[in-house]
């Protein structure tokens, strides 16, 4: 029996990569940065938020947006403060794979959202309610129960995060390990898999690794590819489409050449983000698996990655005054809460 098995899930550990191209950590950072606006309205529609990308933009240059609800937009600001928080803490070399970083993060996500936020459940004075999660037909499974105190909640992130630690060297394996352990077991009322990804971008991030936003071009992906997860409990593909995400994945899979490539998912439509009803009036045709793939990639790179990927890293005596200025987006400063 594996310390792994603390997880409550498995994976091919061959299939991972084990060579991935690095950089500085004000660089990765940087990158995160200027991706900004686009983490947060993938991250967005991956929770079925409404709000267009320009929206987004327009919400986080500190200017509100008329007709849309309010729950909605909080959950965008939501994870706009969220984002700026991790870069607060990565800068500050203040990032750790433990639970005080993964409350904190989360008290951000789903401020307002979550029954309760900031704490694993049943340590505020909720002490009954247990969230499950909808598969559709292949049912709800539960968590484990929430109980006064979160013992077991708190066991198992302990033995969990300490298998991770002892048995998982490879940065990307154990941040994409950590993603679904905290999406599999529910420690909070909400934003778990949100919440999640932001500890798996700062796992990568501290090894100088570019962080992964999901496409919204491929929600409808993620979510079946997660259903999968949770009613298999094997991370071996969801492992990989996390890897497809990633802006270096060419480069990636040219260093691992023995990787495979994500396999089409069955029952899956994959559309373009383009209008349904082009002027002509004919419904736009739905794109291949590959073509959606390569399509949210080359925009993502395109709009935030290579706009400064070819600059040589900046002279350390004008670094951190750059970093100063161009890390936070442009408008209203979504920092952490005093």
């Amino acid at each position: 029996m594996s310390s792994l098995d603390a997880l409550g899930f498995r994976w091919d550990r061959n299939s991972v990569p084990r060579e991935l191209p690095r950089s500085s950590l004000e660089r990765v950072v940087f990158r995160f940065s200027r991706m900004l606006p686009e983490y947060v309205w993938d991250a967005g529609v991956l929770e079925g938020n409404p709000f267009t990308f320009p929206e987004v933009k327009t919400l986080l240059e500190g200017v509100t947006v008329g007709g849309r609800k309010l729950s909605d937009q909080e959950q965008i600001l939501n994870l706009a403060e969220s984002s700026k928080y991790l870069v607060d803490l990565l800068k500050h070399q203040q990032f750790k794979l433990d639970k005080p970083t993964f409350c904190a993060l989360q008290a951000r996500v789903a401020r307002n959202e979550a029954l309760e936020w900031g704490h694993f459940r049943g340590e505020g004075s909720e002490t009954r309610y247990a969230p499950d999660v909808a598969l559709g037909e292949r049912g709800r499974p539960t968590p484990l129960a929430t109980e006064p105190g979160a013992m077991r909640l708190n066991e198992v992130f302990a033995n969990g995060v300490r298998a991770l630690e002892q048995e998982v060297a490879n940065p990307f394996e154990r941040a994409t390990a950590f993603f679904l352990f905290g999406s599999l077991q529910q420690f909070f009322f909400d934003g778990n898999k949100r919440t999640s990804r932001f500890m798996m971008n700062g796992i990568l991030m501290t090894q100088g690794i570019d962080a992964v936003s999901i496409p919204a071009a491929r929600a409808a992906e993620f979510n079946s590819r997660m259903v999968d997860f949770y009613a298999s409990r094997d991370a071996t593909a969801m492992m990989a489409f996390v890897l497809d995400c990633h802006p270096e994945v060419a480069t990636i899979r040219e260093l691992n050449p023995g990787l495979s490539a994500v396999s089409e998912s069955p029952g899956i439509n994959y559309f373009r983000l383009e209008d349904s009803m082009p002027p002509g009036g004919q419904p736009a045709a739905a794109a291949s698996p590959e073509d959606t793939q390569r399509e949210a990639r080359e925009n993502w790179r395109r709009n935030y990655y290579d706009k400064r990927a070819a600059e040589p890293e900046p002279d350390p005596r004008t670094r951190k005054k750059r970093l100063e200025n161009e890390l936070a987006p442009p408008g209203k400063d979504f920092g952490p809460e005093e």
